[in-house]
C-alpha cells in the first residue's frame, strides 16, 4: 500500500512553464523541510536533474512506453518511499503521448495510473475570458482525468489577473497560483533542450532558488498540499531492482561479502550526464560494484574495472577535451579490445568511434561522427540482431533517440539492433564485448540485460 500524497504537473502544451513549476513547487516544499519526491513523465533525462538540485533526491523518470504501463505505479513507490510528498512533471502538453498511439506515455495516462490530482499550467499571457474555455475542454476531455486546480502563469498584471480569476470562478476550479510575467530564470539551452546541472551547478543552484521563491511567492502551497493528500493510496507493490533482477539476484547481494563484486565503470561528469537512477540500482542488485568515473577529468579506469558503462550525454560540446585525455582513451580501447563487457549509448558511442567532428576518440568503431542539423527524435521498438553481453539476440525492447549527431559506419560492422518502429532498420554495432548504439533504454523494462551484463564482467 502507497499513501503518498502527490500532484501531476501538466499543461495545455509545451512551453507553458511546467518545469519551472514543477521544480519551484519541489524546492518550496522542500524548503519547508518536507521530504520530496521528484518525478518526470517521459524519457527526459535533463529536468531530473533539475529536480534532484530541488529535492536532494534521485530525479526519475515514468516513462509508459519505454516501461510499460503496468511498471509506472511501482517504480513511483520506489522512488517516493518514505517522501512526505511526490511532485511529477509532464511531458509536453496534457494529453500528448507517444505518436500515433493514443494516449500511450501521455501525462493524463500516468496521472490516471497514479490516481494523481493534475494542476494545470496555463500560459495566460496572450488570453483572458477565453481561459476558462480553454481549462473547461481539458478538464472535460477525460473525465477520468481529475484536474483539482489550475496555475496562471505570465500574468501581466493585477486587472489581468482579475479577468482571468472572474472566468475561472465559472470553471469551478479554483485557481491555485498566480505567477506574474517577468524575466525567465536562468536555464540556459542548447541543441537538445536544457544546459544539464552537472554543466552549470553554481548557476543551477540559483536557479532552483529562484524557481522556488517565484512559486513560494505566487502559489498557494497549503492548497496544493492539501489537494495533493486527497490521492487515493495505491495497491502496487514497489519496484525492487533486487526482485527485478531476478532469481539469483538476492544471491550475489549477500554472497557480495564472501568475494569479489566485478566493477564496473559507469561514465559521468559534464559529458555524460544521461543516465536512469535504476540502472545503477539493477547492476548493484545483479553483484556489481558500481564505480563512476568522469571521462573528462579521470585518466585513468577505476581499479579492476570489469566491464564499462557509457551513457548519453553532451560529447559533441566536449569533444576537444575528451579527444585531449589520451590516457583514457587508451584504457578505454584496450578494455574494449580485450573483450570485456562494453554498454554505450547515443555519447558513449560517439565516445567509441574513430573520431568526433574531426576530434579523435577511442578508436573502438570504425566510425567517423559528426553533428547534424537534423534532429532525430522518438520512441522505438527493437529487436537484438547479434549476441552481446547486454542482450541475447532476439531480446526485444523499447527506447528512445535524441540526437543531432550522424555516424558513418566502416565496412563490414555487425549491427545491435533492428529497428521496427517508426521503420525497418538496424542500427548500432556489436564486436567483441561491445553493445553500442544510438538508442536508450530503460533497464527497469528489461532488468535481465542488467544482470546479464553482470554475469559477463562476472566471467572475467
Amino acid at each position: 500500500m502507497v499513501s503518498v500524497p502527490r500532484l501531476v504537473i501538466a499543461a495545455p502544451a509545451s512551453n507553458s512553464g511546467k518545469t519551472t513549476v514543477a521544480t519551484g513547487l519541489m524546492a518550496a516544499f522542500a524548503a519547508r523541510g518536507l521530504a520530496v519526491s521528484p518525478h518526470k513523465v517521459g524519457p527526459d533525462y535533463i529536468d531530473p536533474g533539475y529536480h534532484s538540485l530541488a529535492t536532494g533526491r534521485p530525479g526519475r523518470n515514468l516513462d509508459a512506453y519505454m516501461c510499460g504501463t503496468d511498471l509506472v505505479a511501482p517504480l513511483f513507490a520506489h522512488g517516493s518511499a518514505g517522501c512526505d510528498l511526490a511532485v511529477v512533471e509532464g511531458v509536453m502538453g496534457l494529453y500528448d503521448g507517444a505518436s500515433g498511439q493514443g494516449e500511450l506515455a501521455s501525462t493524463a495516462q500516468v496521472a490516471k495510473l497514479l490516481r494523481a490530482p493534475v494542476v494545470l499550467v496555463v500560459d495566460a499571457s496572450s488570453q483572458s475570458r477565453s481561459v476558462a474555455a480553454l481549462v473547461h475542454g481539458f478538464a472535460s476531455w477525460d473525465p477520468r482525468v481529475r484536474i483539482g486546480g489550475v496555475i496562471l502563469n505570465k500574468v501581466a498584471s493585477d486587472r489581468h489577473e482579475a479577468l482571468l480569476r472572474d472566468a475561472l470562478d465559472e470553471s469551478g476550479l479554483p485557481v491555485l497560483g498566480v505567477i506574474r510575467r517577468a524575466p525567465q530564470v536562468a536555464t540556459p539551452s542548447r541543441h537538445l533542450g536544457l544546459v544539464p546541472v552537472a554543466e552549470r551547478q553554481s548557476d543551477a543552484v540559483e536557479a532552483v532558488r529562484a524557481m522556488g521563491e517565484r512559486v513560494r511567492a505566487g502559489c498557494d502551497l497549503d492548497a496544493l498540499l492539501a489537494l495533493a493528500r486527497t490521492a487515493p493510496a495505491l495497491t502496487d507493490e514497489p519496484w525492487e531492482p533486487a526482485y527485478a533482477s531476478g532469481p539469483g539476484a538476492e544471491k550475489h547481494v549477500v554472497a557480495s561479502g564472501q568475494g569479489p563484486r566485478p566493477v564496473v565503470a559507469v561514465a559521468g561528469g559534464a559529458a555524460f550526464t544521461f543516465a536512469y537512477a535504476e540502472h545503477a540500482e539493477l547492476l548493484t542488485a545483479a553483484g556489481a560494484e558500481v564505480v563512476t568515473f568522469d571521462p573528462l577529468r579521470d585518466e585513468k579506469l577505476p581499479t579492476g574495472t570489469a566491464g564499462l558503462v557509457i551513457g548519453g550525454g553532451f560529447p559533441e560540446v566536449y569533444a576537444p577535451e575528451l579527444s585531449a585525455n589520451e590516457p583514457l582513451r587508451r584504457a578505454v580501447t584496450e578494455l574494449a579490445l580485450s573483450g570485456a563487457p562494453v554498454a554505450a549509448e547515443c555519447a558513449g558511442l560517439l565516445y567509441l568511434a574513430r573520431e568526433l567532428d574531426g576530434k579523435p576518440m577511442c578508436g573502438v568503431l570504425d566510425a567517423e561522427a559528426r553533428m547534424s542539423e537534423r534532429l532525430t527524435l522518438g520512441y522505438r521498438q527493437a529487436v537484438a540482431v547479434s549476441d552481446s553481453p547486454l542482450a541475447a539476440a532476439g531480446t526485444r525492447m523499447r527506447g528512445h533517440e535524441f540526437h543531432r549527431t550522424v555516424l558513418e559506419p566502416g565496412a563490414g560492422t555487425t549491427p545491435a539492433w533492428g529497428m521496427h518502429q517508426p521503420e525497418r532498420r538496424v542500427e548500432g554495432y556489436v564486436q567483441r564485448g561491445v553493445h553500442a548504439s544510438y538508442l536508450h533504454t530503460h533497464w527497469a523494462a528489461s532488468p535481465e540485460v542488467a544482470r546479464r551484463f553482470v554475469e559477463h564482467c562476472r566471467a572475467r
